[in-house]
């Protein structure tokens, strides 16, 4: 529970400053694609598409010490230091998981295949392909911040519960809205299903 406390920390504080960077909106900007399989009243179960990710593992306790590396390392990726130079276009969610410490996400663009990407010049950014996937989703809106996340997770994981659902115990946190857009702000709280059909 430390490291997820410290996993959305990190979140909340740099995923703002990268869509600042990029001047784009979440609204005009690729999104991680899904299909809702079934909607319940306060969460929906989704499936999610082939993705690639840009990924980078950020080996401290404390978002003092970690965040700013990772925020430094992946933008550095998608703002031209790969090998030709080539600035990629953000997407959203940015997404933070947890493994033994922070791991903090962004998807490729759906023009890019592992072959066609340019390879990090950093040798701390894993590109990887992501199967499909079927999870579950909670979407909240206003400014994230690290009681109203773990309250959301909580709340996911009692509805899962409550409704018998198996899932992994893996929840990541999704963040849509640049610190621009001022209403309307969308976040997710989501996590692997198991056995579902």
């Amino acid at each position: 529970m430390k490291a997820q406390k410290f996993a959305i920390t990190a979140i909340i504080f740099f995923a703002p400053l990268i869509w600042a960077s990029s001047h784009s909106s979440a609204s005009s900007i690729e999104q991680y694609p899904y299909k809702v399989l079934q909607d319940f009243e306060y969460f929906e179960v989704r499936h999610y598409q082939d993705a690639i990710f840009a990924s980078t593992y950020i080996d401290a306790e404390t978002y003092r010490r970690g965040s700013g590396n990772g925020f430094r390392t992946l933008a550095s990726y998608i703002f031209g230091g790969n090998e030709r130079g080539e600035s990629i276009a953000m997407t959203a969610p940015v997404v933070m998981r947890w493994e033994e410490g922070m791991v903090m996400e962004f998807m490729m663009p759906s023009e890019y295949s592992m072959e066609t990407l340019p390879a990090p010049r950093h040798n701390g950014i894993e590109i990887y392909e992501k199967s499909s996937v079927v999870m579950a989703g909670l979407s909240f809106g206003g400014w994230a911040n690290d009681r109203r996340i773990a309250e959301k997770i909580n709340e996911l994981s009692d509805l899962l519960d409550a409704h018998g659902i198996e899932h992994s115990g893996n929840f990541q946190y999704f963040g849509y809205s640049s610190p621009t857009q001022m209403t309307n702000r969308r976040n997710d709280i989501v996590v692997e299903l198991k056995n579902w059909e």
